[in-house]
């Protein structure tokens, strides 16, 4: 069954002032995936997706890092890295699928990598289907 509308699941950890976290560069980062994929259409392999992705994230000026490194941290020392796809802002870890359908193991991923990153949200964004699939995390 095909589904006309865009697929979001919002885990949003609100702010102290009801705000949602990075909401206008959350939003804007989707907008700018929404474009790659209506653009490119779907069946790439992520990389295709991501490098797509960095050039309309470099036009539109918004600070990104492809496949940054990104410290974990354990008992407050650093055990190892993690290699984003794609941090922007030094704040929104995204994490670029290209899957049937983005299921409990890739959220405890991203999730992990929050925690252990010490960073606040993180998208997925699933190129796969007809529709951009996304979801946002927050920890």
């Amino acid at each position: 069954m095909k589904s006309n509308t865009f697929i979001s699941h919002e885990l949003t950890r609100m702010c102290t002032n009801k705000r949602i976290l990075y909401k206008d560069l959350s939003y804007k980062i989707i907008g700018l995936a929404m474009e790659v994929h209506r653009k490119l259409g779907y069946g790439f392999l992520e990389k295709v997706y991501e490098n797509s992705l960095m050039v309309l994230l470099n036009r539109d000026k918004i600070p990104a890092i492809q496949q940054a490194p990104i410290n974990v941290h354990f008992e407050d020392e650093i055990v190892d890295n993690y290699v984003a796809d794609i941090l922007v802002d030094e704040k929104i870890i995204l994490e670029l699928k290209c899957v049937e359908t983005i299921a409990n193991i890739h959220r405890a991923q991203v999730l992990n990598y929050l925690k252990a990153t010490n960073k606040q949200l993180a998208i997925i964004l699933n190129f796969a289907k007809e529709k951009l699939e996304y979801e946002r995390l927050a920890f």
